[in-house]
């Protein structure tokens, strides 16, 4: 089992519960922390000591306070401790149900486990940490199953960059122009027309407000 952990958690709550968690686990070496500047503070002081921690589970939000914080979310958090130790172990610990976002922390983040913050998530969690420590990823069941639901649709980075520009407000006539500036390809007119229209048909939408109103709930854009 893990020997080192770090909880960044916000809520005093939450953050309780985890380490009661850690605890069931006989896991002795625990740290937390209500920052994430704290949290990369200690990752770097643990390195520095030669005694890394093994584990870190993060939430992804964190509630701003008067303390001033220059990592101000659990998704920089990530890229921070990632850069500092590639190979800690991450399971994220959060209420986010978007499964866009969630699909996003494995491929973009490199995480290890994912549990919400539910009923019986005490549960989950125990299962997530014994699961990451095999070197298997973990993903509820329920979220594994909307996950995979909506990559069915095979909504690419090209698409939701395209979708992003609507929901921003630009004309669908200068996207194009966008897309060449930013050396992204197809950016003709016509390219761009018929790639929002098979979204629409495949994701069975009608206007291009469904649309981004769709990828919005699915957490893509």
């Amino acid at each position: 089992m893990f020997k080192k952990v770090l909880i960044a958690e916000d809520y005093e709550s939450a953050n309780l519960s985890v380490q009661r968690v850690l605890e069931d686990l006989k896991i002795e070496d625990v740290d937390h922390v209500y920052y994430c500047d704290d949290a990369l503070a200690k990752i770097k002081k643990s390195l520095r000591d030669g005694n890394p921690y093994d584990l870190l589970i993060t939430d992804l939000s964190f509630e701003e306070d008067h303390y001033v914080q220059n990592i101000k979310s659990g998704k920089e958090l990530l890229q921070a401790a990632k850069a500092e130790q590639a190979n800690l172990k991450v399971i994220v610990f959060s209420g986010e149900s978007k499964s866009g976002i969630i699909d996003s922390l494995f491929t973009d983040f490199q995480i290890d486990g994912y549990v919400r913050k539910a009923r019986y998530d005490s549960k989950e969690l125990s299962q997530a940490i014994k699961t990451v420590y095999k070197d298997e990823k973990h993903l509820a069941l329920d979220v594994q199953q909307s996950v995979k639901k909506m990559n069915t649709y095979e909504i690419t980075k090209y698409d939701t960059q395209i979708i992003s520009l609507l929901a921003n407000g630009t004309f669908l006539k200068d996207i194009p122009a966008v897309l060449k500036l930013k050396n992204i390809s197809p950016s003709s007119l016509s390219a761009v027309e018929k790639r929002i229209s098979l979204l629409k048909t495949s994701l069975g939408v009608k206007s291009n407000e469904h649309l981004i109103a769709f990828c919005k709930d699915l957490g893509i854009i």
